[in-house]
Formats: C-alpha cells, structure tokens, sequence
C-alpha cells in the first residue's frame, strides 16, 4: 500500500491462482490467532518455513533531505537550499497531528491497536480478493506497510548504482507468498519489540506520498504548505489518502487522468481531485465510525473541498540565488571530506549530502556576500556582446581560514539546457580549483608578485635595497635550486613596465608601490625562483588544475594558472603575520539526532616569520596608501589599516585588486573567461571593465571592515628596512662606463648626476656620494670631471720668485703678503700658501703665499737702547 513507487502493473510478478491459494492458505492456518505465529505451533511445511525465517528486522536510517544553513544579519541560522533524493523531514510523536494520527489507524488498518502484527481478516481477505477477483489487494498492516518500506529503504540506501537500487526495489516489493511470509515475520518480531505508536510514528516518516515526497512532515509542507502537527482534519485525511495509492491519490496533478476525471460535476465537467476527494472522505468515515471525530466534524470536512497549496521543496543549490556558487563549493566540501577512495563506484559524500538529513552550519557572512552579489551586479554584466566577460569577488577570514563571502557574475545553474541559452549561466566556480567547481583558474598578474617580496626579505636582502630595474631585451641568469638554471637570451621578449617606464635603479618597496615588472624581474634574479614558488605554496598557493606551479622567471609576473580563492587565502596569510590558514566553508555539521560530524578543518601553518610578514606588509601597506593600490584604498570606509597589491596581466585580459585588513582578505576580478580582449578598451554602463575593480573591492572591504575591524600591523625590523652598510669601491678617475660596471660587481647601483669641478681628468668620475661605505644596493651618485681643477703644488719653502713661478706655470694667479720674520734665514722665503699644497683648485685662481721679511736695522723684538751692557738709563 505504502510502498516507495508503484508497481509497474498488476500483471507485473503476479502470483498465480495457485500460488496465491496457498498464500492464503497458510496464512489462514498461521494466523488464526497472532499467538500460533509465534508460538511455534506448526501446522504444515508452509509454518515451519515461517517460523525458520529471521524475526529480527534491521532498521537502517532513513534517507532525508540535508539543509545548508548561513547566519543572517539577525544572528540567526537561516536555511539556504536542500538536498535530496527523497524529500523527508523525520519528525517526533509530539510534532503529528492526532487527526494524521487517527486517519492512518482509521484509513489504513483499523485494527492496527488490537493485532499482534498480522490484521488476519484484512490479509486473508486481500489474498482471496486477489484469487477471485485477479487483481492484486495490499490487506497489510500498518505494521507490515511498514515493514516493507523499511526493506525497501534498506535495499536501497545499501545499493551503489541505480541498477541496484532497482534490483533492491523489486527484491523488497516482488509479489511471493516468500516475500509476504518474510513480511508478517518481520511484523511479528516488530510487535514484540516496540509498542504501537513506535511503529505508527516510523509508518508515517517512511510512508512515500507521491514523487519524491516521503514521511508526514514533507508531505504537508509540499501538499498544503504547513507543518505536520499543524495539519486539520480534510488536510490530514487527503495526505493519508495518498498512501493507498501515491500516483493515483497525491495532490500535485489536479487535472490528470487518474485524479482529476474521475469524478464530474452537475455540469459534466472533471472535479479536480476527484480521485482523492473519494478516498479521504471514505477515511473521514472510517474515523467516524471508529469514534474518532463526531458527525459535525465528519460532515464539515467532507464539505469543504480539497484546496492543496503545493508549496515547492527545491533541491540543490540553483534555487539558493546569490550564493549558489558557495553552496556550490560548500557540496564539493562534503563529497570530497566524506567520500571513501576504496569505493569508486560510489561518492558517500554524496550519499550522505543526500540521505542523510545533515544540518549544514556554513561560514558564509550574510552581510559580506550580499554586498559582493550587489558591487559584481552594479558593475559587471553577466554577459556582453563581444567579451566573455567574468567577474568574481572572495573574502576569507584572517586567522581562520573561513570563507566569508563568494561570489561571481553568473547565474549558477548545472542544468545543460539553461546553459545552453545563454552566457548569463554558469556551472563553473571561478573562485576555486577544478575540483570544486570545474575552474582551470586565472593568472593572477601583479598580485602574485608579492611572492617574490616575501623571498627577497626570506633571503636576506631589505626593503629600500636598491637593484638595477632597467628594461632589458635579455635578462641571463636565473638561478633555480629545484630545476637547475634558467637563461634568457631574449626569449621573454623585452618585459615592459605597464606605465612604460624604461627602469632605474629602484628599491623593493617602490617596485611594490608602482607595480614595476623590470624591478621585479631584477630582484628575482638575485633570488632562488624555486625558493620564490615555495614561499607562494607555503601561503596556499597552487595551481587550479593542480598541477605543480611554473617557476620560470616569466611566472614571477603571475602567469601561473590559480583560483581567486587561493589568493585570498595567501594574502590572508601575510596579513596574519605569516600564519597560512587552508580556506573552509562549514563550521559546523550535524545529524537529526544530534549527532555532530567533523567538518573539514582549516589546517594553518607559519608560512612566513612574523617578520618576514611584517616587513611584506610594510610594502603593500605603501601601495595601499600611495601606490597602484589607492584607488581602492582610499575609498574604504570605515579605514583600518590595510595591505593591498594590484595586477593586469598582458593586454589587460584580466585585472585584480586583492587585499586584506589584519582581519580580511578580499580579491576581486574582472577577466576574460575565453578570449583574449583587452578590458581596457572595453566599457560597460559603470565604466571602463580594466578599472571597474577599484568600484568592487572598495564596497565589499568597507563592510568587512564594519564588522571585523582591523588593527596596526606590526613593524619590520629595522634590517629588514635598510641594507647593511657595505664598501663603497673608489671610482675617481675611472671612465663611467669602468666606474658603473665597478659599482654593479660591488652589488650597488649608480645614477649619473651630471658634472662637477674637478682635478680628474676631463669626462672621468671627478666625484661620488657617498663614498667610504653605504647600504647594499644603494645608488650611487656619480659625476664627471670637467677637468677644470688642477692639484696645488706644494711652494712653501720656496724664494718667493721661484714659488711665484711654480703657480704661474701651474696656471695659478699668485698674489703675495709678507709677515716680519726674526730669523734672517726666512727672509724672502714661502711661509704659507692658501688654499694649501693638495688641494683642487680652478685654473687661473689667485693663490696666496706669505712671504719673510727680515729687517736688520732692527734689534731683537722686545730690546730697547742701550750698549748692549745691560746698563740702562738712570744706572
């Protein structure tokens, strides 16, 4: 009666007019009382084949619908779609209206309170309805009913495939005196074991009432859009008039042929329902005659009309709107978590997902992502003439991997036909790797150039360390630990700056603040590009397609094929002060009973030092705040501290703005899905499609930011802001070309400051600052000689003619002073020059030397007249 799809016709298994005799007449003889079943008292063969039959039924779990569940604004957990094969809610005793109650007793088996199991009378007169009459009659016990479903649902909750669930199908529905023998064995054996309304309550959550509608609960919120417990009485007897017969009687079809023109009315027109009306009135009579509702209740519910309100149970993640996609990936969480590898035959995650009635407690931020669905919708079409244009937006919880936001420009929708109308649809989640939404992921451009940040500091080298970032048509020599090492001689093609900068020399933090590839591409080359791809693996970067990440030198620019998802993940990472959380989207999992599972759990590991991420982030926090990064940065608000770094990659195929408060990472793209248009020539209704990125990010950050806060992140060493101090080679005097190529050897970079008086000779480095020692990589200034200085000689201790002459012929102008001397041997001689011997001096300057002057007339200084005696006057 109550079995899960209707057999496939009367004739179908069929016992014989023989078989069907002996049917009935063992049952006649074992059931004359529920007490020779069980007593053992055989009567023929046919009892002892029964009572060798196993007594003990194995009741598996029911299948049930599985409900992925977010937290809205409210802080209340709000459902956000369903999944099932069979649309069953299990439900407790307490929650069953009593009328469901009495019209399954009363409809079904009214003897279903006095019986041991078997109801005799209703059994053995189907057996013999079914050898007189040739067509086949239920005559089954609430008990048995029951009984049949469980090994029906048992059967195929254990088949792998659907030709098994089929096989286990028809095995638990076969029409035997076998089967119907196992059947009231299993009965008897349940009545002895539980008490009525045990069996009631399984009956009426396993009964199958039409399509994919099983147990009381579903059925009334699909047929009449209310809860079980809630149901009134015509309600109650129309959901029990389906178990007879779920094709015939469910309510979802009004106008066919089996339930809508059975019956006319006074103008010969079909009664939708008909077919049900007939049956739930007779079930309204069978309560009335069974004392459980009074004629006044009886007569007002045959009189009221069935009027079902079908009220849809959706299924699957198309019907969960804007987060279809992470309902989507949330799907791919289970199926990947639960499934067991030793059974290819069968996902249990799958399984599980769909049977097993899981309440699914997500991550997802109902503030955050309804705020990146509206910027994506505000910005980005989902579809356009001339560009397959795609947009997504993700943001992932600092410190604990939690996604909290996901989403992309598409509808989602699985179905071939739908999307096969039209670019607006979607099966593929461009925020994550191929196994979770069928993604070979995106080049992430710039942004993927905080990796070599990362390892520049890991290696030792410094933020405001200088490296030469001059364009070049061949780069040479790229080390490579893992793969050996790398060389190019040209084949990269001469890599531009995207503002068509020709480089210089420029230290770390202005290649991260201005995005210069030519800088990037000089620090790598200082660097291990084996290194640079496992700092980028350690924050929870890979590929899409899993296979392993690129390390050539090209793959420092972002060329490596990876999710949005993983970005985020990463940035979250150096955000975190270097702890790498593995991204997860369910907190929580739990069974009807309680019961929790063990989701899959975030693993987190120090990818980065905190000072290595410290001074990272003291990078990007500069291209945040005056680098490529302020026009999203600076219309964040509320503003916190933030990190950010951008990226476009060749031809502006694809454009990136990702960042993170110590809080949240969020990365948002706008890509070509196919093709290859540049998105800077191409405009849509909010701009140009290469810049509509600052319009993102900004919205979405800002209710981050309100809701997580962020704080200050911490400060890189002082070694990692600047270089250590290093020698400075002496190049005076060289040529520039021989003074450059010094400096480069020595690590240091230079820069051509014009030209300076000076004794080098002309063209030559006549000056260089600084000089003695400076931080690795600094620049060093250099200027050249006009040639226009000579060195002084040296003239004191010379006559004065002779010394006037040196200078002259030096191509000095010489002017003399002379200074009263005591020794006569100074006389006429040099005393002092000035500027003094060594010094450079312009040609032609007047020089000044001091000359002795010895006066013989004079006495000694200090002696007065007299005769030399030491008389005096006055002696």
């Amino acid at each position: 009666m109550s079995a899960q799809k209707p057999l496939s016709g009367a004739a179908s298994g069929v016992l014989g007019i023989v078989g069907m005799s002996a049917l009935a007449g063992i049952l006649v003889t074992a059931a004359v009382t529920p007490a020779l079943a069980v007593t053992g008292m055989a009567a023929n063969n046919s009892i002892t084949m029964f009572e060798n039959l196993p007594g003990y039924l194995e009741i598996d779990e029911l299948s049930q619908k599985s409900t992925l569940r977010a937290k809205n604004a409210d802080g209340e957990w709000t459902p956000l779609a369903s999944f099932f094969d069979e649309n069953r809610e299990e439900v407790a005793w307490d929650y069953i209206s009593q009328y469901l109650k009495d019209a399954a007793v009363a409809g079904e088996d009214p003897r279903f309170y006095e019986h041991g199991g078997v109801d005799i009378q209703g059994t053995v007169r189907g057996a013999l309805k079914t050898v007189i009459g040739g067509d086949t009659q239920g005559g089954s016990s609430i008990t048995q009913q029951y009984v049949k479903n469980v090994l029906i649902n048992n059967g195929v909750s254990e088949a792998t495939n659907e030709e098994e669930r089929e096989a286990a199908y028809e095995a638990a529905t076969e029409v035997s005196a076998e089967r119907k023998l196992k059947e009231i064995r299993y009965a008897v054996s349940l009545e002895k074991k539980y008490s009525k309304d045990t069996i009631l309550l399984g009956y009426l959550n396993i009964a199958h009432f039409g399509g994919r509608v099983y147990g009381v609960q579903s059925a009334a919120k699909y047929y009449f859009g209310t809860n079980a417990q809630d149901l009134t009485l015509p309600q109650a007897a129309s959901l029990i008039a389906i178990v007879n017969h779920p094709e015939k009687f469910r309510l979802d079809y009004p106008e066919s042929e089996a339930n809508g023109t059975a019956s006319v009315n006074a103008k010969g027109e079909p009664t939708p329902y008909a077919a049900n009306k007939d049956r739930r009135d007779y079930i309204l009579d069978e309560m009335l005659k069974e004392g459980k509702i009074t004629q006044e209740e009886r007569d007002a519910a045959v009189a009221e009309p069935v009027a079902p309100k079908i009220t849809e149970s959706s299924t699957g993640c198309a019907t969960s709107n804007g987060y279809a996609f992470f309902c989507d990936y949330v799907t791919w969480e289970i199926k990947s978590k639960f499934d067991d590898p030793a059974t290819e035959d069968v996902n249990e995650g799958r399984e599980l997902l769909q049977k097993g009635g899981l309440d699914i407690y997500t991550t997802i931020d109902f503030a955050i992502q309804n705020e990146a669905v509206a910027a994506l919708n505000d910005n980005i079409p989902k579809s356009a003439d001339g560009v397959d244009i795609g947009g997504t937006a993700v943001s992932v919880e600092v410190g604990t991997g939690r996604i909290l936001a996901m989403a992309q420009n598409k509808d989602y929708s699985a179905d071939p036909d739908v999307l096969a109308s039209g670019r607006n649809y979607s099966a593929v989640n461009y925020n994550a790797d191929i196994d979770y939404g069928g993604s070979s992921g995106f080049q992430p451009g710039s942004t993927y150039k905080v990796f070599t940040l990362a390892e520049w500091l890991k290696e030792g080298h410094a933020l405001n360390e200088g490296v030469d970032s001059r364009r070049r048509a061949a780069w040479g020599e790229f080390e490579n630990s893992c793969q050996g090492t790398m060389v190019d001689n040209g084949e990269w093609g001469n890599p531009r700056n995207d503002g068509g900068e020709e480089g210089g020399y420029w230290t770390a933090v202005e290649n991260t603040m201005n995005s210069y590839n030519t800088g990037f591409i000089a620090m790598a080359k200082q660097l291990d590009l084996c290194g640079i791809a496992k700092t980028a693996e350690g924050l929870g970067v890979h590929r899409a397609d899993y296979e392993p990440l690129g390390q050539y030198p090209s793959t420092i620019l972002g060329t490596n094929e990876v999710a949005p998802l993983s970005m985020a993940t990463a940035f979250a990472g150096i955000a975190g002060g270097g702890k790498s959380c593995s991204p997860i989207a369910i907190d929580k999992i739990t069974k009807q009973d309680g019961a929790e599972l063990t989701p899959p759990a975030s693993e987190c590991t120090q990818a980065l030092t905190p000072e290595v991420a410290a001074g990272t982030a003291y990078a990007m926090r500069k291209t945040m705040e005056g680098g490529t990064a302020a026009a999203s940065g600076w219309q964040v608000d509320p503003y916190v501290p933030m990190i950010g770094k951008t990226g476009t990659t060749d031809n502006a195929e694809a454009t990136w703005m990702s960042g993170a408060s110590s809080k949240v990472s969020t990365v948002v793209g706008v890509f070509n899905v196919t093709g290859h248009v540049n998105l800077r020539d191409t405009y849509f209704d909010a701009g140009q499609a290469a810049g509509l990125r600052h319009n993102i990010w900004p919205r979405i950050q800002s209710v981050a930011n309100a809701r997580y806060g962020g704080d200050a992140f911490a400060e890189p060493p002082s070694t990692m802001l600047n270089a250590p101090q290093v020698s400075v080679p002496d190049v005076l005097g060289l040529s520039p070309e021989a003074a450059q190529k010094a400096l480069e050897a020595a690590g240091f970079g230079w820069k051509m400051d014009g030209e300076v008086d000076s004794d080098k000779p002309k063209g030559t480095i006549g000056s260089q600052s600084p000089s003695g020692t400076a931080g690795r990589g600094a620049i060093i200034s250099l200027k050249t000689s006009r040639g226009n200085m000579a060195g002084l000689p040296d003239v004191v201790g010379m006559s004065a003619d002779q010394a006037e002459q040196t200078l002259r012929d030096a191509g000095f102008r010489v002017d003399r002073d002379d200074q009263d001397v005591s020794d006569p041997s100074q006389d006429g001689l040099v005393l002092a020059q000035s500027p003094g011997s060594g010094s450079s001096v312009k040609s032609g300057q007047k020089i000044t030397i001091t000359i002795g002057k010895f006066d013989g007339d004079a006495g000694p200084p200090g002696d007065g007249p007299g005769n030399g005696n030491g008389d005096g006057p006055g002696d």
